[in-house]
């Protein structure tokens, strides 16, 4: 896919933000990466790789590979751009920091959102913005009752845990990782109804054990 030309900007302004630097051929030598390849033409093993030898081009790349579905992701949970890129920076940090305990066990983009989704997390929390933002309820339904209103990312996470295995992909998918109805049926290789019955019953049954678990008196 083509980026737009807003969108390149926006990861070269990241970039530079998380950075502080322009890199030159000098780096590019240095690293044995060509600076014409695409980030993603890299293997994840050569950015790992890479960015473990502490080579500031890997750390680019893998960055680039990434931004854009991380930045998706952050966006689905405010409208601030510029709130979102700073969460996504603070993710990409715990990422560098966290790397040389990854072990290829999954995929690195799961690793890496989970990483930023933590980021997330701590940002709501700090700024006193429970798990509604976690988009458990209907957009056009009935405001969150007070049990759901209080619950913070941990809370809502360990009782996704409960759902059936369809029902709780399909949630992780719309609700964490940001994907749209018609994009997760042509990862799961179902309907776009399908997706949304999914989704609907996601939310009813952890309305249900919301109740249960933290609101007995409901």
């Amino acid at each position: 896919m083509v980026k737009s030309k807003r969108e390149a900007k926006a990861t070269n302004e990241s970039v530079d933000f998380l950075f502080g630097l322009t890199l030159n051929h000098e780096i590019c030598l240095r690293t044995n990466f060509n600076m014409a390849k695409d980030a993603s033409a890299y293997t994840d093993e050569e950015l790992v790789e890479g960015c473990l030898k502490n080579r500031r081009l890997a750390q680019e790349m893998l960055y680039r590979k990434y931004f854009n579905s991380m930045m998706r992701m952050c966006l689905r949970y405010t409208q601030d751009k510029s709130v979102a890129l700073e969460i996504l920076n603070t993710g990409f940090l715990r990422v560098f920091k966290k790397l040389e305990k990854y072990s290829f066990n999954g995929s690195l983009e799961g690793w890496i959102r989970r990483l930023v989704f933590h980021s997330l997390s701590d940002h709501f929390k700090k700024h006193n913005n429970q798990v509604h933002f976690l988009d458990l309820e209907d957009r056009d339904g009935p405001a969150p009752d007070n049990a759901l209103s209080q619950l913070y990312l941990e809370d809502i996470l360990k009782l996704v845990s409960y759902l059936p295995d369809a029902t709780r992909e399909v949630f992780y998918l719309y609700a964490i990782e940001g994907y749209t109805h018609v994009e997760i049926g042509k990862q799961l290789g179902i309907s776009t109804g399908t997706s949304k019955w999914h989704l609907s019953n996601a939310r009813q049954k952890l309305k249900q054990l919301i109740r249960t678990h933290y609101n007995h008196a409901g």
